[in-house]
């Protein structure tokens, strides 16, 4: 499968930072926070990446360019004008394929295999979601996984949406490539029985603020 890594946001919970830098250039343990998910789509065998960029894109473009120092192929999908998750994903389409691909946010940082992940079966499920438990920050979460591995957007427990999923290019059919969140696409196709899920309970963490960018970057010193 290709992947997209989403890189449009606009990093305000990051400021300062992100006045003169993008969010996923921000670095910890070394490497830039988009660096950390190209590198473990790579050990998963996944080498063909798109990215979507917004805020200061040409500085992403500038810093991995073909991805080939990577060891991928990486192709963008500028966004003069931001397009939200769902909207990016429908313009960067004719780039992904014709069948499933996964997704991931360009701001989290997990140890998640990204190898267990399989092409979908549209008949059966048009979105399958990595999920994650719930946050200090999120305490509600987002979605309840019930025990027969289907994502439904009411129920409980709820589990939070880590942003990393393989979605199928039919869920998008019918919409156009302009301002569009994700959540209600998945929640039509949740009401239709057609998303499935999982559980990690490895390490996950949405890198939102200074304080949990230097946490990370504390983390992944050496020693």
């Amino acid at each position: 499968m290709k992947a997209m890594i989403l890189a449009a946001g606009l990093g305000k919970r990051m400021l300062p930072l992100t006045e003169t830098l993008p969010k996923p250039l921000l670095r910890a343990g070394g490497r830039s926070l988009i660096e950390w998910q190209i590198r473990r789509l790579r050990q998963a065998g996944v080498t063909d990446i798109v990215i979507n960029h917004h805020h200061l894109g040409e500085q992403i473009e500038a810093a991995l360019s073909d991805g080939s120092e990577l060891g991928v192929h990486i192709r963008y999908s500028p966004e003069p004008d931001r397009l939200e998750t769902a909207g990016g994903i429908i313009r960067a389409l004719p780039m992904l394929g014709d069948d499933s691909f996964i997704i991931v946010n360009g701001d989290v940082w997990t140890d998640f295999d990204f190898a267990t992940l399989r092409p979908l079966n549209p008949e059966q499920a048009l979105a399958h979601l990595v999920m994650v438990p719930n946050t200090a920050h999120h305490p509600e979460g987002d979605y309840c996984l019930n025990d027969a591995g289907r994502v439904r957007d009411s129920g409980a427990p709820r589990l939070t949406y880590s942003g990393i999923s393989v979605l199928h290019r039919t869920l998008f059919d019918g919409y156009p490539a302009q301002y569009q969140p994700l959540a209600p696409l998945l929640v039509n196709a949740m009401r239709a029985n057609r998303v499935s899920g999982e559980r990690h309970d490895g390490d996950w963490q949405d890198i939102g603020t200074p304080e949990k960018l230097l946490a990370l970057d504390a983390q992944l010193q050496p020693g």
